[in-house]
């Protein structure tokens, strides 16, 4: 956060508030809330989870090929040592997890659950943070982060339930999918770590999204004739959609935004998120939610919010 000079009187002015930084999170956090509306639409057009994710991931591949060549270029230009073959492969192997089979067990859910209890399942990744952080590599549980994670629980109970009522067995095939797209995000986040203190952030990034993108395309090359690629031209355009604008530009904002303003601002910015899948499957989709599910989805997202903010500012 910037500040200005002290005025000539000598009393300290007050800091300037860093707008641009909170517009900038809110606009890649609704960004990446758009992806879920985007894929219902894209299979509204036909095309199968496995083709969609081919495409979006060959439309934003060369985003990150240039974007990683450019860091390749700035480390020779500073005469810094490039990361070795083991340090690579495991960059290439944490990023398969997080950008590939974490991104296809999502499309695999949303076949089959809302846009927006989508995006409340996905958003109860910290907690399994949390956990696999205290079970696989040592790290401290607090008492606060299991009772938030009973609470937020017993909210999308709320409406898996409620769903689970009128349309039982996709409910629980897409509830399924999805918490295996939050788990293994989790498991990502907490693997990229050390990976991202090693290699730089916009090198990992792009190591990790060039193997998912390697990956994602070799699934489609086995599974799914090459003539699946021929989708209607809007179906083309919701492909673009996804990567372009819900996975290369938020990704943009959401790190310009952490270069003006606090974990902590960034951490709440991201509470929009839900809420934004929310408003747009209404608007777009046509979704409706009843007193019970909208109960359940407040509760989701206050318990997250508060764990959220609270972690940031003891950080």
């Amino acid at each position: 956060m910037s500040s200005s000079s002290p005025p000539a009187g000598g009393a300290a002015a007050r800091p300037a508030l860093p707008l641009t930084g909170y517009a900038l999170g809110a606009t890649g956090a609704i960004l990446f809330a758009s992806k879920g509306i985007i894929i219902k639409l894209a299979y509204g057009e036909g095309i199968d989870p496995e083709t969609l994710l081919a495409l979006r991931m060959a439309f934003s591949l060369p985003f990150y090929l240039v974007i990683g060549t450019l860091a390749v270029m700035r480390l020779r230009a500073k005469g810094e040592a490039l990361p070795g073959p083991m340090l690579v492969l495991k960059a290439a192997g944490v990023g398969a997890l997080g950008y590939w089979f974490s991104s296809y067990s999502d499309f695999l859910g949303l076949q089959y659950i809302s846009a927006s209890f989508e995006r409340l399942i996905l958003y109860t990744y910290p907690f399994f943070v949390v956990l696999f952080g205290a079970l696989l590599f040592g790290q401290p549980i607090r008492r606060k982060a299991v009772w938030t994670f009973v609470v937020a629980y017993a909210g999308l109970a709320l409406i898996f339930a409620e769903r689970f009522s009128v349309d039982g067995t996709n409910t629980v095939k897409g509830t399924f999918f999805v918490g295996l797209a939050a788990i293994s995000f989790a498991l990502y986040q907490l693997m990229a770590s050390s990976l991202l203190r090693s290699i730089g952030s916009a090198l990992f990034t792009c190591i990790a999204m060039i193997s998912a993108s390697a990956v994602s395309l070799t699934q489609f090359a086995l599974i799914r004739p090459v003539e699946a690629l021929a989708v209607s031209s809007h179906g083309l355009t919701l492909a673009v959609m996804i990567a372009i604008g819900a996975t290369v530009l938020p990704s943009f904002f959401m790190n310009a935004a952490l270069k003006r303003i606090s974990a902590q601002a960034n951490s709440m910015i991201s509470t929009v998120s839900p809420v934004a899948t929310m408003v747009m499957a209404v608007l777009i989709l046509g979704e409706r939610a009843n007193a019970t599910e909208l109960a359940g989805a407040a509760v989701v997202m206050l318990s997250i919010s508060w764990f959220t903010i609270s972690d940031a500012r003891r950080r």
